[in-house]
């Protein structure tokens, strides 16, 4: 950690991340405003590389990023079952992205162009691709997981782009897009 906090060469201001088409956001959104605390920070993504570069390092990452999605091949994919991660007091709701495999190539292509930010892969299970959706108490986590699934109807997603996404500090701390790199098309 350097003096402000953050980690060197790495910010929790910045992220990597393949945002969800506004179209495609309602049945997410009302899901969100009813269980998830970050429904004010955070667009539905998927995450591929958090924490991400500094600020004043952006302007020079942003050609590198537009390489790497330009060499990369926009997919499809679905949205229809809900998931878990257990914590130890409470539990995260996300839905999981059928197929994985795309966004896990991506995020190994955007990790060689960016050494060291690796964060995402660095958990037990490795880089699980999710849209989190919000979180619950353990003992009530897997009665709201079934209910949203029984309500549920899935979402097909052309992943087309990835966004450079940033936050200031509080109370500013609103993750917008900052640049978007377009996939390549089949």
């Amino acid at each position: 950690m350097g003096r402000s906090g953050v980690m060197e060469g790495k910010s929790p201001l910045t992220a990597v991340v393949a945002v969800l088409p506004e179209e495609l956001w309602p049945p997410v959104q009302e899901i969100r405003r009813r269980h998830d605390r970050q429904l004010h920070r955070w667009m539905p993504h998927v995450t591929l590389l958090y924490p991400f570069l500094p600020s004043d390092r952006l302007t020079a990452a942003r050609p590198r990023l537009r390489q790497v999605a330009a060499e990369s091949r926009a997919f499809e994919v679905e949205l229809a079952h809900f998931e878990l991660f257990r914590h130890e007091r409470a539990a995260t709701l996300w839905l999981r992205p059928e197929p994985n495999d795309p966004f896990e190539a991506l995020r190994t292509a955007l990790e060689s162009a960016f050494p060291g930010m690796d964060d995402t892969r660095r958990f037990a299970h490795g880089f699980t691709p999710h849209l989190s959706v919000g979180q619950a108490p353990l003992d009530e986590a897997e009665g709201l997981r079934a209910a949203l699934q029984a309500g549920w109807r899935p979402l097909r997603w052309r992943v087309d782009a990835v966004a450079l996404i940033r936050r200031g500090p509080p109370p500013r701390d609103v993750f917008r897009i900052d640049a978007l790199a377009p996939l390549s098309s089949p």
